[in-house]
């Protein structure tokens, strides 16, 4: 889950990795480093801390100058988080660096075998092991970098995207990977490496993601070579056109990337369904469904793998996909899929949800499912991604860069993929009546100007905000299809507010969670008033009787819970179904301004990383 930038080339190494270390600080921040070759010697700066405390540092120890270089943000897995467990890390002898997103699970034995070779380490993590194991293979085998690099990834058991530098030979990068993410931008007479595309979206339109177990040598002046790890047969490497833009990774006005995010839901629900949702002439097409269409339509049941807040996009699809096209699904944390043995039946099919689409429990989870022989539907953000690549078929959601930590719009992209992939099963199997299918796709066309109603309620959710910003516990509660709603508000308070919150059902407040109502508990209870709205209403009163302090979020007009709640946020209008894609904002904007107040860091929440790409 860290973030490494590379540069080869005639540009100024030090600004184009500092500018790329801030957009990858999203992949971790608890410490960073960078070093450059500037001529004469490799130069190292690292600390705990964030980029901004690196930049300090380097500029201190004059460690600026350079044409070649990488730089490392790291989420700690190994060692706490110091100035010395910081990346890079050099080689015993000095000549050789790394940087490494990724973990290493042999790094002990390994470790100790180096040890009794006569190597010493000066900090606790897996990737120094492996440099030195880098260094004993081109010492032993008297080989040149990439080959070293290529026998010692041969002995390593993990998940890895690394870059090396050799200052003997301090004009070639190598770099390589396996589950975790890694790019190489190709740009004139200069290269870019990076964990995503976003370091170097202006200097270069093309770039090549390494597939799992391939390296590269990146070397100026001459071709990029691409190789398999395992068997060193060369690769014809694919170069994509990136069709990212820099305006979509900045803040574009707003205090925070979560704020901004939050406030693109409108623009980029409509961007998801474009194309594929032609409500006037009922038309739902997405080609990698109806490529497709007798694998969905034969399927005895669905299972839906994700992880955090994609699980709970996929809880939301099993009541949509059930409801409408009656399939019958099962929704998977991929974290304990994996593990549990499961039962997977050639005529299943997986849906595998991601942001990123570098999970590594989703896709332990996908390789898991094919090998069972099942049929691999992925959902995931980034074009080019891991989850693309190992699905049999999918569809991208076009949110555009999520850089803030707490997922909002990959949240409601996802949900409205797999709406119009239920209402596109529910069509061929006729389990939707022509009136109901045409009016479920001419409100779904209508949903992201009533997101746009429902983000009015900023001002109310930051005034309920001043007034629990100080509370140590919640409770989240809704029913149906409003029950994973009630679990993701849960989910975004306690990431970024770090305030103790559960979700539940709201009728299985009576199995427990009732006892620790009192009059110091906020209570947030889902309540439209399409579904089980009396039965909320029930639970609300039984709130009230034990002085807990309701917050609701409610269909505008409502009367009923607002004489009974302390506080009200009203949204829109809509189908049952759709009624999630509304009532998440209010409590989006209710976590972000609680945690303002409290003064956390919102896009970057402790402990936290955007990509978990180890387990």
């Amino acid at each position: 889950m860290c973030g490494i930038v590379g540069y080869i080339g005639k540009r100024d190494a030090y600004s184009v990795i500092i500018k790329g270390l801030h957009r990858l600080e999203y992949r971790g921040y608890d410490s960073a480093g960078i070093v450059l070759y500037d001529g004469n010697e490799l130069k190292l700066s690292k600390t705990k801390g964030k980029v901004s405390d690196l930049e300090a540092k380097a500029q201190e120890e004059n460690t600026t100058i350079g044409k070649i270089g990488m730089g490392h943000t790291r989420w700690a897995t190994h060692g706490v988080p110091n100035d010395v467990n910081s990346h890079p890390h050099f080689s015993n002898s000095g000549k050789l660096v790394i940087i490494h997103n990724g973990i290493i699970e042999n790094y002990e034995p390994l470790k100790q075998e180096l040890i009794k070779r006569g190597y010493a380490f000066k900090s606790d993590t897996d990737t120094e092991v492996l440099v030195n194991l880098i260094e004993e293979v081109k010492k032993k085998e008297n080989c040149k970098l990439g080959h070293a690099v290529q026998i010692a990834l041969n002995q390593v058991i993990g998940a890895y995207a690394i870059a090396v530098i050799d200052v003997e030979k301090p004009d070639e990068i190598i770099v390589a990977r396996l589950g975790s993410p890694l790019a190489i931008g190709i740009g004139e007479e200069e290269f870019f490496i990076a964990s995503d595309a976003t370091p170097f979206i202006e200097y270069t339109s093309n770039a090549i993601y390494l597939e799992d177990e391939e390296m590269a040598i990146v070397r100026l002046h001459k071709p990029l070579k691409v190789r398999k790890i395992k068997d060193d047969s060369l690769v014809d490497p694919y170069i994509q056109e990136l069709q990212l833009n820099l305006e979509q990774i900045e803040k574009g006005g707003y205090d925070h990337f979560m704020m901004k995010e939050i406030y693109e839901q409108p623009s980029v629900i409509k961007d998801t369904y474009r194309g594929r949702l032609l409500a006037n002439i009922g038309i739902v097409q997405m080609s990698g469904v109806e490529d497709n269409l007798e694998k969905f339509l034969n399927a005895k049941r669905i299972l839906v793998v994700a992880c955090g807040t994609s699980w709970h996009a996929g809880l939301v699809a099993e009541y949509i996909i059930e409801e409408f096209s009656r399939i019958p699904v099962e929704v998977e944390y991929a974290s304990e899929f994996r593990y549990r043995n499961p039962i997977i039946n050639k005529d299943d099919v997986v849906i595998a949800i991601s942001q990123s689409g570098e999970t590594a429990d989703t896709l332990a989870a996908i390789k898991l499912a094919k090998e069972n022989g099942a049929f691999v539907f992925g959902v995931c953000n980034v074009v080019g991604s891991s989850i693309s690549r190992e699905t049999h078929a999918g569809a991208y959601t076009h949110a555009g860069p999520e850089i803030g930590v707490a997922s909002t719009k990959a949240f409601t992209t996802q949900i409205t993929i797999l709406t119009l992939l239920a209402l596109r099963l529910a069509k061929a199997k006729g389990t939707l009546s022509n009136s109901d299918y045409q009016r479920y796709l001419l409100e779904l066309e209508l949903i992201p100007e009533k997101v746009e109603e429902a983000l009015l309620t900023n001002d109310i959710a930051k005034k309920i905000a001043e007034i629990y910003k100080d509370a140590s516990n919640c409770l989240y509660l809704g029913r149906g299809y409003n029950f994973p709603v009630a679990l993701e508000g849960a989910l975004k308070l306690k990431e970024i507010s770090y305030i103790h919150a559960e979700g539940y059902p709201a009728a299985e407040m009576k199995h427990g969670p009732i006892a620790l109502i009192d009059e110091s508990m906020p209570v947030i209870v889902i309540a439209p008033n399409k579904g089980h709205y009396d039965k909320v209403v029930s639970n609300i009163q039984e709130i009230k009787s034990r002085s807990g302090k309701i917050i609701a979020v409610v269909t505008k007009g409502d009367t009923q819970v607002k004489a009974l709640a302390d506080h009200v946020i009203e949204i829109p209008e809509t189908n049952e179904p759709f009624t999630p894609l509304l009532t998440t904002i209010p409590l989006q904007l209710l976590s972000y301004h609680i945690a303002v107040l409290r003064g956390c860091n919102v896009d970057q929440p402790r402990n936290l990383a955007k990509s978990v790409t180890v387990e």
